[in-house]
């Protein structure tokens, strides 16, 4: 059986972790409250949040995108 070619073997491809929103970032407990710190997407409801950006905030679920003035 005749052995791989060098550079088949050479070339992996890297592994990139993308980089997620922990729950303790998410979450602020104060006494028995649970207060979410992100906002929520209209559109996909409660669970979802949206990512906050310098001129705007958006779902990465469905896509939705408010600006910011």
């Amino acid at each position: 059986m005749p052995a791989p070619a060098k550079g088949a073997a050479a070339k992996k491809k890297e592994v990139v972790k993308k980089k997620s929103v922990s729950k303790k970032d998410a979450y602020d407990v104060s006494g028995d409250k649970v207060v979410r710190k992100k906002p929520v997407c209209p559109k996909c409801g409660p669970g979802v949040f949206m990512a906050t950006h310098a001129d705007r905030v958006s779902c990465g679920k469905c896509g939705y995108t408010e600006f910011k003035k």
